[in-house]
């Protein structure tokens, strides 16, 4: 009996083929946050958002750059929008990007710039309607809290920055409502 060539007659060589949908419009998005920093506690500000199955996911906040501001000004802002915190950008962490299907009819590709800031309040909100919930979290409970692999890349990156120059904690009056 001859050798077999591992497929049967009548198999296709080559790729499978398989029905596609229609081509859906590729669009580039891009936005800017990070990790918000209260240095006297080493605590991070992170908000969460309920995905379409409804589980809540941790992330650190982020939004769209609005026409004529600065990566780091949209940082900032976004902080501002979805914590309540005031904060000041202190050095970049890096840039992550990532695909998604949005609405069924376009496919995303976001970059996302992220900064450290440090807070110069600390009274949380959750009023953006985005946001479901706001917390100060331990920065040692971070990577186990953050929903998003690339996010827990930055923690670990923003540690060692914070190790090598290490940041003096924030003024002596300090709004103590909201530092549950």
């Amino acid at each position: 009996m001859p050798p077999s060539s591992g497929r049967s007659r009548g198999a296709r060589s080559g790729r499978r083929f398989r029905k596609r949908g229609p081509k859906l419009a590729t669009v580039d998005e891009t936005s800017a946050g990070g990790l918000v920093l209260d240095a006297a506690t080493d605590r991070v500000a992170l908000i969460g958002r309920l995905d379409r199955r409804g589980r809540l996911l941790w992330s650190l906040p982020k939004g769209h750059i609005e026409p004529g501001e600065t990566p780091e000004q949209t940082a900032v802002r976004e902080v501002a929008e979805e914590t309540g915190i005031d904060g000041e950008v202190v050095r970049p962490l890096g840039t992550i990007d990532y695909w998604f299907i949005a609405d069924g009819a376009k496919r995303i590709h976001k970059t996302v710039h992220h900064f450290l800031l440090v807070a110069h309040t600390y009274e949380l909100s959750d009023e953006d309607l985005e946001v479901t919930e706001v917390a100060w979290v331990d920065f040692d409970e971070l990577e186990a809290r953050l929903a998003y692999a690339d996010e827990r890349r930055l923690v670990r990156k923003a540690r060692q920055l914070l190790s090598e120059h290490p940041l003096s904690p924030g003024p002596v009056e300090r709004d103590e409502v909201g530092r549950g």
